[in-house]
């Protein structure tokens, strides 16, 4: 372990390179390095477009809805 902890930067870049990196506490081996997966982040879990198209926000008011939101002032 004390010789992991003043090797680090050499040992990461050597995980890296694809080097198996096994750091034993005594003769006991506890930790492995490697390298994580360069995946792109993928937000959500539904399709593309599965719930539709949504409302239009912008889109003018019909005239009931308009005079019950006008009522409300």
């Amino acid at each position: 372990m004390d010789a992991a902890q003043t090797q680090l930067s050499q040992l990461i870049e050597a995980a890296l390179a694809g080097e198996e990196i096994v750091i034993a506490k005594g003769d006991k081996p506890v930790v492995r390095l490697v390298p994580i997966a360069d995946e792109k982040f993928k937000f959500g879990v539904l399709a593309p477009g599965s719930l539709g198209d949504g409302p239009d926000f912008f889109a003018p008011m019909a005239d009931d809805e308009l005079a019950a939101w006008q009522a409300r002032s």
